[in-house]
């Protein structure tokens, strides 16, 4: 701005000049022909008003060269002084068709100077420069100083607001340096520093920093606690993991000391059988560790089309043989196949293991419904009820997980062994790893367990158990020959 100021205002002034000098020179060539003093008469420059440090001069019309013939200027008293040589070289050689030139004379400065023609001899008339010099001069000084004090404003101005707008980013630096130093390591208690409520406005950068540092600090406190909480279940299942193999390690250690002391009281028959037993227990029971392994890691199962109607069918009919003492009841709610696409056999567990469940946990002669359905949305379910005593609410919510045991709540037919824990979890994992969910509702009087499986494109076969079948019977309607429904 100050430059441009400064390049306009010199513009105006030498253009005021330049008028003036071509004034200057018309009043001159006015002079030169009303007067008849000769080719070197300069005597007009003594009339009145007059300009300090005005310069004229004669021109030889003869020359091409422009050579002055004559030159004087208007000193500071009124008076006219001569020219010397120097002076009048600095000044010839102008062309003489009213151009205005700057020329710079020795003793007197810079000039804006013009030469025109007339009816006498040419004429040449000049002005000092010095004026517009100063004045830009001046002007330069005090724009200088001007955008000077400006930018000293300015930039202690932006200093106090760029201090204070970034105040709340050392807030958010405090913050993080503060979550840095927490001893992550210790787990327990941790509470991380969160910014200030005030420091998370969205509409600032500072504030989206803020508010993106917390959702962070959130993130990495539920990391925490999701690994404490992992770290528990880990602990939690290795004690029981190893409880429940201490138990069968333990009978076959007493029975192995036993026979070795060949004690007369024990049969050894039956020593051998009691080994065997908790022998076959162990193995079951790291079989389903193994298993729950597997599926942790993500490995992959048999992907074939399988039949879910006759699968839960032929699970029904051997829980039926495994606990006659209760009411087994089948309704298939279909109106084709029912094909899923997954491992049979695993799929076979988790329906059995859900039988399992009812069978141990009701008393003889509870009534268990066993129900299998599409939905409307494409999936397969299967549902499996009993009105039995329920589930405890206080256990409900961690029922899938392992070593999960409700032996004080739900009855157990006498003399039975209690079971690992494992059933419920493995079915879980099961029919997660096929893409599924199973959910259980359970109040005193009814428990109902859901096993929901994405469906598959249905089998070349038709159904063969349409609508609701009544108790599975060898033979009647819905099952096939063989012995197997």
């Amino acid at each position: 701005m100050g430059v441009t100021t400064i390049l306009v205002q010199r513009a105006h002034l030498l253009a005021d000049l330049d008028q003036r000098v071509r004034d200057a020179a018309e009043h001159a060539q006015g002079a030169a022909r009303h007067r008849t003093g000769g080719a070197t008469d300069l005597s007009y420059l003594s009339e009145e008003g007059q300009t300090t440090g005005a310069v004229a001069a004669r021109l030889d019309p003869a020359d091409d060269a422009g050579r002055v013939t004559a030159a004087e200027v208007v000193t500071g008293d009124g008076d006219r002084t001569v020219l010397t040589a120097a002076q009048r070289v600095a000044l010839a050689g102008l062309a003489v068709d009213g151009t205005l030139h700057t020329r710079t004379v020795p003793g007197l400065g810079t000039y804006r100077v013009t030469a025109v023609a007339g009816e006498a001899a040419p004429v040449l008339a000049g002005l000092p420069m010095d004026h517009v010099q100063h004045a830009v001069d001046h002007m330069a000084v005090t724009e200088a100083v001007i955008a000077g004090a400006g930018l000293l404003a300015a930039g202690g101005v932006c200093a106090v607001v760029i201090r204070r707008e970034l105040r709340p980013l050392g807030r958010v630096a405090a913050t993080a340096a503060s979550v840095a130093g927490a001893p992550l390591e210790c787990g327990e208690g941790v509470r991380l520093t969160r910014v200030p409520a005030r420091d998370t406005d969205p509409r600032t950068e500072a504030g989206q920093v803020g508010a993106a540092l917390n959702h962070l600090i959130d993130r990495v406190e539920s990391s925490l606690a999701g690994r404490r909480r992992s770290e528990e279940r880990m602990r939690r299942f290795l004690a029981d993991a190893g409880h429940e193999l201490r138990t069968p390690l333990a009978s076959i250690a007493g029975y192995a000391e036993l026979m070795g002391r060949g004690a007369a009281d024990i049969e050894p028959g039956l020593a051998w059988r009691r080994v065997s037993a908790q022998s076959a227990r162990m193995t079951v029971l790291v079989e389903d560790l193994l298993l729950l392994a597997r599926l942790d890691e993500g490995r992959p199962l048999e992907a074939v089309e399988v039949d879910l109607a006759t699968l839960v069918a032929e699970a029904v009919w051997d829980a039926r043989a495994a606990g006659a003492g209760h009411d087994w009841r089948l309704a298939l709610r279909v109106d084709g196949p029912v094909v899923v696409t997954g491992d049979p056999a695993r799929l076979t567990q988790v329906v059995a293991n859900l039988l399992a469940n009812a069978r141990a946990h009701t008393p003889p002669g509870t009534r268990v419904d066993v129900t299998v359905e599409a939905t409307p949305a494409g999936t397969r379910q299967v549902r499996v009820r009993d009105d039995g005593p329920g589930i405890p609410p206080a256990l409900l919510p961690s029922v899938f997980e392992r070593f999960t045991r409700a032996d004080t709540s739900r009855s157990r037919k006498p003399g039975e062994n209690g079971g690992s824990g494992l059933g419920l979890a493995i079915a879980a994992a099961i029919t997660r790893a096929h893409g599924g969910r199973v959910t259980v509702e359970s109040e005193p009087g009814r428990t109902e367990f859901t096993v929901t499986l994405p469906g598959a494109a249905p089998l070349s076969t038709t159904c063969e158990c349409p609508g609701i079948s009544a108790r599975p019977q060898l033979g009647g309607p819905g099952w096939r020959s063989g012995g197997r429904p």
